[in-house]
């Protein structure tokens, strides 16, 4: 197909809208601002190894033990511990499209990767469960799941671990639960008690609105969350971050007001784009998918060219992430104009629809 040499309208020269890495709009509050400042006085002393307040912080919030509760630089190095954790020459299975950390950590650590393809945008969890065999070690969930936005209630998430064995460890990866807002949506802390080999991983990167301090963590038995802390780094986790984590859960009452600020964003730019024709599945995270298919590259390089970053997946689809509401209505201008300026094409290849 053609490709257009740009939009008519869009971002000032010179300015990007960042729609692509899934943060937070929101600036910090001042309360946390003001706790990292206040804890950067230390900051030539070695942090908490243990993060023993913010563990314990943690376990209080989600009525665990505290040995139940692992911290880490992210909920990114608490997935490279879990899939350590596999070990070389196991296998582990995950849907695919999904985050694309899970193929880069099992490349490098020696671990076969299980794709499993989405059905309709979601995991096919009757797949993936077929494809457990003697050497899987590591079944990987996201949900929501990261690009598409989709999610799995309880119910289907328990009739899927009524099949996995107990030596495959679950790790369910819930980076974006907060912004889930259907009444399934319970998340699987509720299941770990049931099931010992569930592993449940969250941030506060994103609701929260941490993504540069680095700081998540990860509920699941005893005995798994004890070799899950070997696996880490040590000291990963600043003083600031840990103070500003403890913070957060504080501030959680205002926090996830903003949170539903995002959500309410991200029903109207949805309705946008299915009115302007675009097929965007209904998400439960900070983004939204749009299945573009061969037009996601030129599509992505069109919103680019008026100044906004999106994640494109080349031949697939692009993600774009909710952000102001300034920021948001760029981006639907410029999809309007892309949509308006290719809709013949596209109405006879049946790419939006």
């Amino acid at each position: 197909m053609r490709e257009a040499t740009g939009p008519t309208a869009g971002a000032p020269r010179g300015v990007t809208r960042p729609l692509s890495r899934n943060e937070s709009s929101h600036s910090p509050l001042p309360d946390i601002t003001a706790t990292v400042a206040a804890n950067s006085r230390d900051v030539h002393r070695y942090p908490d190894p243990a993060c023993s307040d913010l563990t314990l912080a943690l376990a209080h919030r989600h009525g665990v033990e505290p040995g139940q509760v692992a911290v880490g630089a992210g909920s990114c190095a608490l997935l490279q511990a879990v899939f350590l954790l596999a070990g070389p020459g196991a296998t582990a299975v995950y849907a695919w499209r999904s985050f694309e950390y899970y193929p880069i950590l099992a490349g490098h650590l020696g671990i076969h990767s299980e794709r499993v393809p989405l059905t309709d945008d979601v995991h096919d969890l009757t797949a993936m469960a077929d494809r457990i065999t003697a050497t899987t070690r590591l079944v990987v969930i996201c949900n929501p799941n990261n690009p598409t936005g989709t999610l799995l209630g309880p119910d289907r998430l328990r009739a899927f671990l009524d099949r996995v064995p107990p030596t495959c460890l679950v790790a369910l990866d819930e980076a974006y639960f907060e912004y889930v807002d259907e009444p399934v949506g319970t998340g699987g802390l509720a299941l770990c008690d049931t099931y010992p080999n569930l592993v449940v991983l969250r941030t506060f990167s994103k609701a929260y609105g941490l993504a540069g301090l680095r700081v998540g963590y990860l509920i699941g038995a005893a005995r798994i969350v004890a070799s899950l802390r070997e696996m880490t780094l040590p000291y990963a986790v600043s003083g600031p971050a840990q103070h500003a984590a403890v913070a957060a859960l504080n501030l959680e009452d205002v926090l996830l007001t903003r949170v539903r600020e995002t959500i309410a964003e991200r029903t109207r730019v949805r309705a946008a784009l299915l009115a302007d024709g675009f097929a965007v599945p209904a998400s439960q995270a900070n983004f939204l998918w749009l299945g573009l298919g061969e037009n996601a590259g030129p599509f992505g390089r069109w919103c680019a060219r008026a100044g906004i970053e999106l994640r494109v997946f080349d031949g697939e689809g692009v993600r774009v992430s909710i952000g102001s509401p300034a920021d948001n209505d760029a981006f639907l201008a410029a999809g309007h104009q892309w949509r308006v300026r290719n809709a013949p094409e596209l109405l006879t290849t049946g790419a939006l629809r």
